[in-house]
């Protein structure tokens, strides 16, 4: 807006000033001036002749810390990339910041901090992510500090489709309040869908930081701040679209799976990787679902819905493909939906003492199945979309080096197809890239960077790579790498799959990279081609000395794949090859383990 006499209660010349100055400002210059002029206005008595005069300093105000410590736990990097943009619009507003992993962070500290700011995601079944685990022990144990003085507010990042949804930030946020602690601002606890109620949570601390600072709100200035974090390259909220360049089955004839290799053109984006980072891509929804789901309800298809809050409208059949998740059921969605139904059946599936029940039923069913077991037609599209979650992005390690494929990224895809309820399912982005992407067309994606799965500063550091499955996707990043960038160190991959012959993924690759040198040395487990099936924990026991031995020179372990079965495996293994191997006790082999995670030479990318 601009200023003028007639709007404003200033005179021609000091409109005039004004006009030329706060152009000029940047954003952190309109926050400072913004709390300047409000500490102002409350210091200050006017008197009957409308002078203010200078108010007297207050000898007893407290005095307010204006350092702020922000301590992540991530696995991804989506916590750690929330915090680093956290502290960036605190040090706008004049706060000194220390960032901080919880791994890094000195616990023996905590009892210092005034003002302490929790971002954790949750990872599996309501666990710490591997970099939050030993902060998360020593605050939960007796050694943990009595903390009257400190404020703190808590971030948390999960999946509503995961029973243990948020379970790490609400643990953190229980915790902190029992040790004494006040709350500067709520805990929010986001979804996948996170950016809304992550910039929300990241505004009300900000204002009230300030406001403890200055001793006047500056609510709008806070916000702004938060709004002008907006990155100009392509993001999470601003995917780049992709041209596809390659689309091919790594699969041999007869294999019972398949395996995309894609390869994604990245020219004209400026998007930048590293070995061990995700690309997310946003997927579409099935035709054949979106239009059963769309006649089961008896909707119209070019129905216009909204679909955010900014009051944008598309065609209900262009959301249901794009912007909506209909493939998953979680217990907040069939809370939302029992709301807009008078379906009995409904309401007894979410009663108390049921939760075993609607587990059960939530597992392996989709939205058209709620629909039809429930009898949900007569509900409009408009408000069904509206408690429906947004399309959530797939994350996929990245299987290339930037160097060896310049304007380029890869990744590993296997497709997922099964049959359960009567009825074929299929993995929503594996199926697409597998049925409906050609060479030439789109994909909107994005970089997910992932600081907590790196290749060593030092590239003669030994590493040692297990990956079995699509899990072999970022060793081959890895060693693309090491290839270009002439890495000395030793090199150990451990590979397995269902057969040698079908499903030996980038076989001939390793093959050049074992000849050149730049795979030290390989070991592959083919679990269907012998009577008795093995995996390649077993390969990893079988080379138990040797593979000690590189521990002991200092090897970083790298771990990619599935969360649930393969990688407790492997993990129950790496302990018993440090027991049985370096003479230790159980316990003395699992605190080996927990020192790997903390040095960074213990490194899980598992999902």
């Amino acid at each position: 807006m601009v200023l003028q006499v007639t709007n404003s209660p200033f005179n021609q010349e000091q409109v005039e000033l004004l006009n030329r100055l706060l152009p000029t400002l940047t954003e952190s210059q309109r926050i400072w001036l913004n709390g300047y002029l409000a500490a102002l206005q409350g210091s200050a008595v006017v008197t009957a002749s409308g002078a203010a005069p200078v108010a007297p300093l207050a000898t007893n105000a407290p005095v307010i810390s204006k350092e702020v410590t922000v301590l992540f736990g991530s696995q991804t990097g989506k916590s750690q990339g929330l915090a680093k943009k956290m502290s960036k619009k605190l040090e706008e507003l004049g706060f000194q910041v220390t960032l901080s992993s919880m791994a890094d962070f000195k616990s023996n500290n905590l009892k210092k901090i005034q003002n302490l700011l929790v971002l954790v995601s949750t990872h599996g079944e309501g666990d710490p992510p591997d970099n939050a685990i030993s902060f998360h022990e020593f605050l939960h144990s007796k050694r943990a500090p009595k903390l009257e003085d400190l404020r703190f507010s808590v971030l948390s990042l999960g999946d509503t489709s995961y029973e243990l949804f948020c379970q790490t930030g609400k643990d953190f946020d229980k915790r902190l309040e029992e040790l004494g602690g006040k709350r500067l601002a709520p805990r929010v606890d986001c979804d996948v869908d996170f950016d809304e109620p992550a910039a929300e949570w990241m505004s009300s601390v900000l204002s009230s930081l300030s406001e403890a600072s200055s001793g006047s709100t500056v609510v709008s200035g806070a916000q702004a701040a938060v709004e002008s974090g907006t990155e100009s390259e392509y993001s999470r909220t601003n995917p780049f679209q992709a041209e596809v360049l390659e689309n091919l089955n790594l699969n041999g004839r007869g294999s019972d799976r398949e395996t995309r290799h894609i390869e994604i053109s990245l020219e004209g984006s400026n998007l930048q990787y590293e070995p061990g980072d995700c690309l997310g891509i946003y997927p579409e929804n099935h035709p054949r679902l979106v239009d059963e789901l769309i006649e089961a309800m008896g909707w119209k298809a070019e129905e216009l819905v909204t679909i955010n809050k900014n009051g944008d409208k598309r065609s209900l059949r262009e959301a249901l493909l794009h912007n909506y998740e209909i493939t998953v059921l979680t217990k907040p969605l069939l809370e939302q939906v029992a709301k807009l139904t008078s379906s009995n059946g409904l309401q007894e599936l979410l009663a108390a003492g049921r939760e075993q029940d609607l587990k059960t039923y939530i597992n392996g069913r989709d939205l058209l199945d709620l629909v039809q077991d429930y009898s949900l037609k007569g509900v409009s599209a408009g408000e069904f979309v509206a408690i429906l979650r947004k399309m959530p992005a797939r994350l996929y390690s990245i299987a290339s080096s930037s160097k060896a494929f310049p304007d380029e990224v890869h990744v590993t895809v296997r497709t997922v197809r099964y049959e359960t309820q009567g009825r074929e399912r299929y993995g929503v982005c594996s199926v697409q890239l597998a049925e409906r992407i050609k060479s030439g067309e789109t994909l909107p994606v994005y970089i997910q960077n992932n600081p907590n799965f790196k290749l060593p500063e030092n590239s003669e550091t030994p590493i040692i790579m297990i990956g079995p499955g699509t899990g072999v996707a970022p060793f081959r990043a890895f060693l693309g790498e090491r290839e270009e960038t002439g890495a000395e160190g030793k090199s150990w991959l451990f590979y397995g799959d269902q057969h040698f012959s079908t499903d030996f993924l980038y076989q001939i690759e390793w093959q050049k990279w074992l000849k050149d040198g730049v795979l030290t040395r390989m070991d592959v487990a083919f679990s269907r081609d012998t009577d008795q099936k093995v995996y390649v924990q077993h390969r990893m026991l079988e080379k138990s000395a040797e593979l000690y031995k590189w521990l002991q020179e200092g090897a970083i372990v790298y771990v990619c794949g599935d969360e649930k079965k393969m990688a407790h495996d492997v993990h129950a293994t790496l302990a018993t090859i440090i027991e049985q191997e370096g003479g230790f006790s159980s316990e003395e082999a699992a605190e080996y383990l927990t020192r790997m995670q903390q040095q960074k030479r213990y490194q899980r990318d598992v999902y």
